[in-house]
C-alpha cells in the first residue's frame, strides 16, 4: 500500500470525525471524495489480487489431483503459498486499518 494512499485515507477518516463531532456543521460543506487512483479503489484492487491468486492456487491443486501432466507438484505449493501469504498480508492490513480508524476517532480535538 502506498504512502500516498495512507495519507489520503488518513485526511478522509480526519476530516469524517471533525463532522461527526459536529465542528463543520457550521454552514460548511466538507467534500471527502478523492480523485482517480483513491484508496477506495487501491482497496478493491488489492482484494481483488488476492481473490485471483486463491482461485488460480485452487485450480492448480485441482488439476494436480485430478492426475493433469502438465501441473507440477512445486508449483502447486508456490502457488498456495502465494495465495497464503497474500491473504495474511490482506488480513494484516484490515487490521491495522481498523486500529487507525479507532484511534482517529478517540483523538481529541
Amino acid at each position: 500500500m502506498s504512502s500516498p494512499g495512507i495519507e489520503s485515507a488518513l485526511s478522509q477518516m480526519q476530516s469524517l470525525a471533525s463532522q461527526a463531532a459536529g465542528q463543520s456543521d457550521k454552514g460548511q460543506h466538507v467534500t471527502t471524495s478523492v480523485g482517480q487512483g483513491g484508496f477506495a479503489d487501491e482497496l478493491q484492487a488489492s482484494i481483488r489480487r488476492v481473490n485471483e491468486l486463491q482461485q488460480t492456487a485452487n485450480s492448480q491443486a485441482e488439476a494436480f489431483q485430478a492426475g493433469d501432466p502438465g501441473v507440477e507438484l512445486n508449483d502447486v505449493m508456490v502457488d498456495l503459498q502465494k495465495a497464503s501469504v497474500a491473504f495474511e498480508m490482506g488480513k494484516q492490513v484490515r487490521s491495522r486499518l481498523v486500529t487507525a480508524y479507532k484511534d482517529i476517532m478517540n483523538m481529541q480535538v
